[in-house]
């Protein structure tokens, strides 16, 4: 019979950077039985002391951007550096089933040999803006671990990519040569929230192409204000296939980094991130408590009939059923 792994287990595992233990407590941090939830939440306590010290990349771009290959590619020149990486790759999840791929670790196989890398795939359960809702909490399991550069992939299939956003210090915007106008189908919403701009897949029969492209990109850069202060958005080129421009990336994020300590910004956006994720769990256990409160069930239910059944407006439905909940 396997032993139970008990909470100073989980610890040790963390603090040792065992690979399988890493797994094992993320795991255990997306679980929604209750027993699971109480631990996790003594877990995270426990380990909170040993987070801070990583860069949190955030990377997104349309499905074929080469975002895994470029992770790939990224995360073994870093390594190459004395850095150790993590990869929180976050896998599109069926609507109907909640399955996954998770074929993230296939499409990274020489990055996940390396005794320096961590890499785990979660589904993002149909969760907005493309990453799994306990990504944030697996970040922290992953900086106590002592990785230097945490990369999240997110699923990049045209949701806000917000959330993304509100956990990295980094924001990086994967863009491949395509066809016409190459600025058709960049959202305005990305643009405004990109840190880094990386133009993917050039090779010697694409280069000119692509140097028009970042033109272009530059020149609507020049409209748009950088999220930093004396921060220009760089647009990079190169490919994460033949591993070119990666030293370009991995020294500008070095720079904005620098940056944003020097501003006095890098702590005061982290302390942000952590109260929107305060507010995201009141959120989610104000309804968990609400659903599963027998005293206030039928309510519920007879609130979310209606909204449903566009009786009322959904939004009134909710807010008579939370004036309830607080007795007002």
């Amino acid at each position: 019979m396997a032993k139970q792994i008990d909470l100073q287990d989980y610890i040790n595992g963390i603090k040792s950077s065992d690979k399988r233990m890493l797994g094992k407590a993320i795991t255990l941090i997306e679980s929604k039985k209750p027993e699971h939830r109480e631990m996790a939440d003594l877990l995270l306590k426990e380990v909170l002391p040993f987070t801070g010290k990583s860069i949190r990349i955030g990377i997104t771009g349309v499905p074929g951007a080469g975002k895994s290959t470029f992770i790939e590619s990224f995360g073994k020149f870093a390594i190459a550096q004395g850095k150790k990486v993590a990869v929180l790759a976050i896998d599109p999840s069926s609507s109907i089933n909640k399955g996954s791929i998770l074929g993230d670790k296939t499409r990274m196989e020489e990055l996940a040999k390396d005794p320096n890398a961590f890499i785990r795939p979660s589904p993002s359960s149909g969760f907005l803006g493309g990453i799994a809702n306990t990504t944030f909490e697996s970040l922290l399991i992953c900086e106590a671990a002592g990785f230097d550069y945490i990369l999240i992939e997110t699923v990049g299939v045209g949701q806000s990519e917000t959330l993304v956003n509100d956990i990295t210090d980094v924001f990086l915007f994967l863009k491949v040569i395509g066809t016409g106008d190459e600025l058709q189908g960049i959202k305005r919403g990305i643009m405004e929230m990109a840190d880094l701009i990386f133009i993917n897949k050039v090779n010697s029969e694409n280069l000119s192409k692509a140097k028009m492209t970042k033109t272009e990109l530059s020149r609507a850069l020049q409209f748009i204000t950088p999220r930093e202060k004396n921060w220009k958005i760089p647009v990079i080129l190169g490919s994460a296939l033949e591993k070119t421009g990666l030293i370009e990336i991995f020294d500008k994020i070095d720079d904005y980094i620098a940056l944003k300590n020097k501003n006095g910004t890098f702590l005061e956006t982290r302390k942000n991130q952590a109260q929107k994720r305060f507010e995201f769990w009141v959120s989610e256990y104000i309804l968990e408590k609400a659903k599963n409160n027998h005293h206030l069930e039928n309510s519920f239910l007879a609130h979310k009939k209606k909204a449903s059944e566009l009786l009322s407006n959904p939004s009134s439905e909710a807010s008579e059923f939370v004036n309830k909940l607080f007795g007002n």
